[in-house]
């Protein structure tokens, strides 16, 4: 097994093939497997520190396969208000978010439009996002009974009605028109 060892380790401006690890990794990872806190450490290994850094999370793109359909569900089933909406039939791009979180937002974009993307790939997301394992919205409440009771009577597809799950957490789960899975997390 060889090791990679970075350009911002070796400040070379490229990467190193090593056939062993460096004499400091070989020595930090030995540390780390010694630990018996529970804790798991991860010593300094060159690597800037980034823990400083303000970065918050902007927009993240969720597929759908029709535009009409996706408006509606975010708009009227989940409440969201509509920031933008650019673009032509089924090749618009949505842009939502949670009222009161102009920070936050969803971009409901065509699948498998990204350049690249070979026939093969686009056939393969129309399958998942059909079974609903593509992608996966997690949204959060104060109040997931209430929440559940006006997304259950609108004509959104319910999955899962509110649970606790084993892991601490309680959820319901609910598919968006285009089959992606949006489970919603009550906040305890």
């Amino acid at each position: 097994m060889g090791w990679l060892q970075h350009s911002n380790a070796t400040r070379s401006g490229a990467c190193q093939g090593l056939s062993s690890p460096p004499d400091s990794l070989a020595g930090a990872l030995a540390a780390a497997r010694q630990d018996r806190s529970g804790m798991e450490k991860h010593p300094d290994l060159g690597r800037p520190n980034l823990r400083g850094m303000d970065i918050t999370i902007h927009a993240s793109f969720l597929p759908h396969d029709e535009p009409e359909a996706a408006l509606e569900f975010y708009r009227d089933v989940l409440g969201f208000e509509v920031r933008a909406d650019v673009g032509k039939g089924k090749m618009r791009w949505i842009t939502v978010g949670p009222p009161g979180q102009p920070a936050t937002s969803i971009v409901l974009t065509p699948a498998g439009v990204t350049p690249g993307t070979t026939e093969e790939e686009r056939r393969v997301i129309a399958e998942m996002m059909a079974k609903g394992t593509y992608a996966t919205l997690l949204l959060a409440t104060k109040d997931l009974d209430g929440t559940f009771e006006k997304v259950q009577s609108s004509k959104a597809e319910i999955i899962q009605e509110p649970t606790d799950q084993p892991y601490g957490v309680r959820d319901c789960a609910l598919r968006d028109p285009a089959g992606n899975m949006v489970r919603i997390q009550e906040v305890r």
